[in-house]
Order: C-alpha cells, then structure tokens, then sequence
C-alpha cells in the first residue's frame, strides 16, 4: 500500500519525495499533475482523480490538503513531517522550485496554517518525523515505515 507524506509548507515534503524517487520509488507530487483542484475553500484533492491514482499503487505521495483525511483509510501509513515555524518560513523564503510562502500574506497563512493545521495532522498522522534531519535520514525511516527497501541502488 501507499504512504501519504504530509506537513505544512516548507517542511520538506517535495525534498523527501524527490529521494524516495531517486532511490527507485514510485512517487507521486499531488502538488502538480492535476491532483489538486482550486475551490472557493482553497486546494483540495480531486477525489475521483485520486482514487484513481491510488489505484495504481504508488509508493509514496505526497500532499497536504483539507480533503486527505477521506483517503487515510487508503494509506499503509500517513508521515507528517514537521518543524518549527521559523525553520518553515525560513525554507519557503529560500527555496526556488515552489513560489508559495515569499509574500506578506502568503507567510501569515503559513503561520496561521501551522497553528491550526498542523494539530489535525498529527492528529491523523500514523507517525511524525522531525523535517529538519537530513532528507537522507528522512528517506531511509520512511522506508522503513513502508517495509519497502531501497528498489535499485542510490545513484550518485
């Protein structure tokens, strides 16, 4: 079965996914590839689309969206990555592969995000890893959790 990667923005989610992928894994970003619709409630998963998805059998997919709870009964394990909301801003300021979190208002949400989202997440959450370990440690427990070895050798 799947395991769902979840945490507020800059927690590492895509980072983690990248080298799971590296390491031979079927992953999937429900950030892109048409996963995650625009409502007048913000993201949410496409359902049907999803559903589809999950039928498929990917390893790992990562998300953070106010509809995942529907599918938790259809993940092997939900990870929330997690880190202090300084290290999160401070992220999200830095990266260059996602846009969101460089405005004003943008940082505010992450901050009014982590206070109240980030408690439903651990809430749901099967297991919480500390997202300011290196992506290589954070790989190989995810790994663990999933029972799932590393598919092909780590590339250089």
């Amino acid at each position: 079965m799947t395991i769902l990667i979840t945490g507020m923005s800059g927690t590492g989610k895509s980072t983690v996914l990248a080298e799971l992928g590296r390491r031979g894994h079927r992953v999937v970003d429900t950030d892109y590839g048409g996963y995650a619709v625009e409502t007048a409630d913000g993201q949410v998963w496409d359902e049907e689309r999803v559903g589809a998805l999950l039928g498929t059998g990917p390893d790992f997919v990562s998300g953070c969206v106010p509809n995942q709870g529907v599918f938790y009964p259809r993940f092997a394990a939900v990870v929330l990555l997690s880190a202090p909301l300084d290290v999160l801003l401070e992220r999200v300021g830095a990266r260059t592969t996602n846009p969101f979190g460089r405005t004003p208002e943008q940082r505010a949400r992450i901050a009014a995000d982590h206070a109240a989202v980030e408690p439903l997440l651990r809430a749901g959450a099967s297991i919480e890893l500390d997202a300011r370990r290196p992506v290589e440690d954070l790989a190989a427990e995810i790994e663990t959790i999933s029972g799932s070895p590393t598919r092909h050798p780590p590339r250089p």
